[in-house]
């Protein structure tokens, strides 16, 4: 049995240390600002080297979630050939660090144009690519226009990129606000995209079907810290909370407790 690392998304600086005080084997972090376009920086002392070696010898696997502002699928011009640059860009700086994955969210297109356009979109980004670290689209929890919300997208954006590289993070909160029940979360992705290749193990503070991406800590939501645990032993993933900092602990050590391969 594959041992399925567990941690939490952090702030930049010493994610290390914050992780092994919490026993978590695994960590999230952003590379700069996750609402900027300005290129990746890697604040830790001794920079991306220094990273990569101490992550290694403390035996963490290390994660990196592209900024939030990035948008591949859209036809929008500004959005879209900037959201291309810094992925490049962010894939090549995780690569430096020793990332395990890169994830990026599936984005959106705008409301009069036929979502085929952001798949096509998708395809071109995936395409110019050149990485080494798996670049891993997130599913997304609300808009009309969302490239990865609903199944049936997700399942017709593989379609057209499943032979490109790319791998899938499933989030919890995300597929639960878009309408997927989390007993059928598992079966449902891996129908669409054959692959799991991270969770972001989040309770949801809103009602099933919401379209509201707000995260809660497991056990305090409308998921349930059980469920959101049986997704991730379903899942056979490495798994990353990214809940409210005042429980983020707790949460990790549920999960490392209630998922037999952690």
């Amino acid at each position: 049995m594959v041992e399925q690392r567990i941690g939490a998304h952090v702030k930049q600086g010493d994610p290390l240390e914050e992780s092994r005080a919490g026993g978590a084997t695994a960590v999230q972090i952003f590379l700069g600002d996750p609402q900027g376009w300005k290129a990746p920086t890697v604040d830790y002392p001794g920079g991306a080297e220094a990273l990569r070696a101490d992550a290694e010898a403390a035996d963490i696997a290390l994660y990196v979630h592209a900024p939030y502002v990035l948008n591949v699928a859209t036809t929008n011009n500004r959005i879209r050939i900037p959201s291309r640059k810094i992925l490049q860009q962010q894939a090549d700086l995780a690569a430096e660090i020793g990332a395990r994955g890169l994830v990026v969210h599936g984005g959106h297109v705008l409301k009069d144009d036929d979502p085929e356009v952001g798949v096509d979109n998708w395809r071109k980004c995936a395409e110019r690519l050149e990485t080494t670290v798996p670049v891993l689209v997130e599913n997304t929890a609300g808009g009309d226009y969302a490239i990865a919300r609903r199944v049936e997208r997700i399942a017709r954006l593989w379609e057209v990129v499943g032979d490109l590289g790319l791998g899938f993070c499933l989030d919890t909160c995300h597929a639960f606000a878009a309408g997927i029940d989390p007993a059928e979360m598992v079966d449902a992705v891996r129908g669409a995209t054959g692959r799991i290749d991270l969770v972001h193990a989040n309770d949801s503070r809103d009602p099933f079907d919401s379209g509201a991406d707000r995260h809660a800590n497991l056990g305090s939501g409308t998921i349930g810290a059980e469920a959101v645990a049986s997704v991730v032993a379903a899942a056979g993933s490495d798994a990353i909370v990214e809940t409210p900092r005042d429980g983020q602990r707790g949460d990790v050590e549920y999960l490392m407790t209630h998922v037999p391969s952690a």
